[in-house]
Order: C-alpha cells, then sequence, then structure tokens
C-alpha cells in the first residue's frame, strides 16, 4: 500500500527591494519591504486554522520574516532549513537579464546558455539541476518526518519551480515558463504520483495586484 501524500504549501515570499525590478536577488540578503509584509501577513492568515503540521522557511530575511508570521499564525515553530535557499546566481547577483545579456560576448551566450540548459549556472552560481537535487532530498526527509502531514515550505522562485517541474514531471526547462508573484501559494499533493492542486495563486492578497495585471 501507497503511503499516504505529503501536502505541501508552497509559499513564495513577500516582496522584497530588488523583485520591483526583477534582478537576480539569489542569495543577497534583502528584508520585506512594506507591501511584502502586507503579503506576507496575507498568506499567513489565509493558511491559519488549516491542519498544518510543520513551517519550514530558508534562512534569508525575505523568505524568514515571511514564515515567522505564518508560524505565528498558525501557533508553531518556524523551522529555518538551508536546502530552500534560493539558487545561488554568482557574479550575477543584483543584475537584471538585461544587464547581464548587454555585457555581450563570453557572457551574453553563457546567460542564454543557462536559460536553456538546467545542468548549467551562472560564474559562480548553481545550477538549477543542483538545486532541484537538493530540495528533492528535503522532501525525503519531509516524507518520512511528517507522513501523510500538511506541511508549509517558504522558499523563493527556483526551488518552488523545481518542486513543480518535478511533480509534473516535466524537464526543468519547463520552468522558464512559470511565474511566480511574491507572497503567492502553490500545493502540491506529493505522493507516488504527485498532483499540483493550485499554482501562483493570490486571491488572498487581491488577484488584480499581481504583478502581472499592472501591464
Amino acid at each position: 500500500m501507497a503511503p499516504p501524500a505529503l501536502r505541501l504549501f508552497l509559499v513564495r515570499h513577500g516582496e522584497s527591494p530588488s523583485n520591483r525590478e526583477l534582478r537576480y536577488l539569489g542569495r543577497r540578503d534583502e528584508p520585506l519591504t512594506a507591501v511584502g509584509v502586507r503579503q506576507a501577513e496575507c498568506v499567513a492568515a489565509a493558511l491559519a486554522g488549516l491542519p498544518v503540521t510543520a513551517v519550514y522557511a530558508s534562512p534569508l530575511q525575505r523568505a524568514a520574516q515571511t514564515g515567522r508570521r505564518i508560524a505565528e499564525g498558525l501557533g508553531m515553530p518556524l523551522v529555518t532549513e538551508p536546502r530552500l535557499l534560493e539558487q545561488t546566481f554568482g557574479d550575477w547577483e543584483g543584475l537584471t537579464r538585461a544587464e547581464v545579456a548587454a555585457r555581450g560576448g563570453e557572457e551574453r551566450e553563457r546567460l542564454l546558455r543557462w536559460e536553456h540548459d538546467p545542468q548549467a549556472g551562472p560564474p559562480g552560481g548553481e545550477s538549477l539541476a543542483a538545486v532541484e537535487t537538493r530540495v528533492l532530498a528535503l522532501l525525503s526527509d519531509l516524507g518520512a518526518a511528517h507522513p501523510g502531514g500538511w506541511v508549509t515550505l517558504v522558499s523563493h522562485v527556483s526551488p518552488i519551480k523545481a518542486l513543480l517541474c518535478a511533480a509534473l514531471a516535466v524537464p526543468l526547462t519547463a520552468a522558464r515558463r512559470l511565474f511566480l508573484d511574491p507572497g503567492t501559494l502553490s500545493v502540491i499533493d506529493w505522493g507516488e504520483s504527485p498532483v499540483v492542486r493550485l499554482f501562483n495563486a493570490h486571491g488572498h492578497l487581491g488577484w488584480r495586484e499581481a504583478r502581472w495585471m499592472q501591464r
């Protein structure tokens, strides 16, 4: 008999300053903006009262500040988990895609290769395949620690996209076609045959406030 599925509530942290300009933030440790704090409070209210058994968060400020509000709303401690850290962008951290591409030459070629090859990484950075390896290892541990439980993971774009691709059984290159807004919620029932229940949900924020609605 198959073990019960682990229900994952995947929360992208609330907005931080560099998110406004779509910069490669990576391991740069920015706090939430005032908008990000409101987003964190909204997602905490959305999850309050659910039978969540644990809340884990990346140690970076923007994720930890979001996770702390969620954990407090559920009346439980926040567990810091390094495997939920954002992808390391190395020399590109703090830059936008356009700024990297404008450097031209070998750097632009490396950018294009990185965007099409999950095994490639930015100079001094981490590949998306490496991110997938660490987050899948985390899920193996969580499945043993919380069999059939409901667990909230507060993380960043790359780890969440890697989990979504794994759940959908699609190549990691599909991550480029997924967009996650700050403060949003995705849900996966993680078992022998994972099921994505929700993706980039922002009803708790007011769906008209989503970045893609501002065009």
